[in-house]
């Protein structure tokens, strides 16, 4: 299984990312994890313009990334627990998060996606957003593979 979180941010070298590493290594044992992040001047300029500017420069960029099983995080999206969450990994090859840039999704994007999650009703930093992703698929993996981590 291989899964990739996609997430409209500038990459950056911090302890974020050490936890986000350190739980893709651990789910290493289960499935193959990757994080993108992808900022790019296209985007930078949308967002400086406005909100539909930059929705639609976030449509852009992921929609040639939509392939397998995608599913988008919104504020508006289904609110699930960690059992349901394990359930959505179960039988695919390929599976697609993608966070949203500063401004969320345009509503055409979310439209082409398998699924419509949120994380929780608070508004989280993108980095947080990104470790909290990352430890609920490794706690669904470890759901899914009957180890004792969830308990």
């Amino acid at each position: 299984m291989k899964i990739n979180i996609y997430s409209i941010v500038k990459p950056s070298k911090d302890q974020f990312d050490e936890l986000i590493k350190e739980f893709i290594k651990m789910s290493s044992k289960y499935a193959k994890v990757e994080v993108h992040y992808i900022f790019n001047k296209t985007i930078a300029k949308a967002q400086t313009i406005g909100e539909k500017e930059a929705k639609q420069s976030y449509s852009d960029t992921y929609e040639p990334l939509l392939k397998g099983y995608n599913i988008a995080l919104d504020v508006l999206g289904k609110k699930i627990d960690s059992y349901s969450f394990s359930k959505i990994l179960d039988g695919k090859s390929e599976i697609n998060f993608f966070i949203g840039g500063a401004f969320g999704f345009q509503r055409e994007f979310l439209n082409k996606c398998d699924s419509i999650i949120t994380l929780s009703d608070l508004t989280m930093a993108h980095k947080i957003a990104n470790v909290v992703l990352a430890e609920q698929i490794f706690r669904g993996l470890c759901i899914k593979n009957n180890h004792p981590y969830h308990k």
